[in-house]
């Protein structure tokens, strides 16, 4: 073997209803004195023990350019920044950490993960920008599956397959290695259980530790296709994040698995079975809503296809793949 990994520095602290007391403990050893509070206005409020300097509520999904530079000019006298709340919060944090350098703690309330990695995104005139960047990278990741109890059970089980994405991803994203597989196989496990018993304490828990793996291994691994069509999309047509990736997951998976037949199979093996058993167990839907014109999306998302995909892309694949997804098409594959 001959490869090589990267793991990120982090502090996790997980701990059911713990999430006040642990991040009073944070910014106290972080020595911060004024505090920036990112939020929306319906978030759980987990920051009853310590002094909040700037309170910032105005969030949307995919972190718009605009919003990004009206926050950061709002940053300006903090020097530490908590998010509270799903993907786009945590975005928001990581868009303002860009430019500024300041910390983050990060305390989840779904499963998105990008708590998790170095990964940051903006959106400007429809089109979404990625990189990763290591100053993005929370320094605090704090969890605590009671926040996560008032997720509608829709919204719930999409960003937990949201997190599956990015485990079946890091399979054979650009910089897939033994470690990453060995998270993301793990994390398949944890979900698939935890997504099951979504409604119980236990259930949240399993599917919390299930998505900061399955981030771990995106962080390492990189962006694989799935990713890079769900993001391209999400920009362009302001598409919900976390649906978008439950509804492509199986065409990708689909799509890949003839090309990677070992990767498919540890995939098969960690969910007992194949995603559409568990797709129908738990309730999530395999359709693609939101795309008007087929055709223009592929064409959007072949400049962002990753090289090193197990099986050769084209625009017509993308085509294919993204008309199957549309129309629910289960029985599609490009074999």
């Amino acid at each position: 073997m001959s490869w090589e990994h990267v793991t990120l520095g982090q502090r996790v602290r997980f701990g059911t209803g713990q999430a006040a007391s642990h991040l009073a403990d944070e910014v106290e050893r972080l020595g911060a004195q004024r505090v920036m509070l990112i939020a929306e206005e319906t978030a759980p409020d987990v920051a009853s023990e310590i002094e909040v300097a700037v309170r910032w509520t105005d969030v949307a999904p995919h972190v718009p350019v605009e919003i990004a530079e009206r926050a950061r000019k709002q940053a300006e006298d903090v020097d530490l920044l908590v998010s509270v709340g799903g993907g786009s919060t945590t975005g928001l944090a990581k868009a303002i950490a860009l430019t500024t350098g300041l910390p983050i703690i990060a305390v989840p309330t779904t499963y998105a993960g990008s708590e998790a990695t170095n990964v940051w995104g903006l959106t400007e005139a429809s089109r979404k920008t990625t990189g990763s960047d290591d100053r993005v990278l929370p320094t605090t990741v704090i969890y605590d599956a009671a926040l996560t109890a008032s997720l509608p059970d829709e919204l719930a089980i999409a960003s937990g397959c949201n997190a599956l994405a990015h485990c079946v991803d890091s399979m054979w994203a650009p910089r897939a290695d033994p470690i990453n597989q060995a998270l993301a196989v793990e994390g398949i496990r944890a979900l698939r259980g935890g997504l099951r018993r979504i409604g119980s304490v236990e259930g949240r828990e399993q599917t919390l530790y299930g998505a900061y793996l399955s981030a771990v291994a995106f962080a390492s691994a990189g962006s694989g296709l799935h990713h890079k069509i769900c993001h391209v999309l999400g920009g362009a047509y302001n598409l919900p994040h976390a649906q978008t990736h439950t509804a492509i997951l199986p065409y990708v998976l689909a799509f890949n698995t003839p090309a990677a037949p070992e990767a498919g199979t540890r995939i098969a093996e960690a969910l007992g079975g194949d995603l559409i058993t568990l797709y129908g167990e738990i309730g999530a839907s395999h359709v693609l809503h939101g795309v008007p014109d087929v055709v223009e999306a592929a064409k959007l998302i072949m400049p962002s296809a990753p090289p090193s995909n197990p099986r050769p892309v084209t625009e017509d694949d993308l085509t294919a793949l993204l008309a199957a997804a549309s129309a629910g098409q289960l029985e599609w594959s490009r074999a």
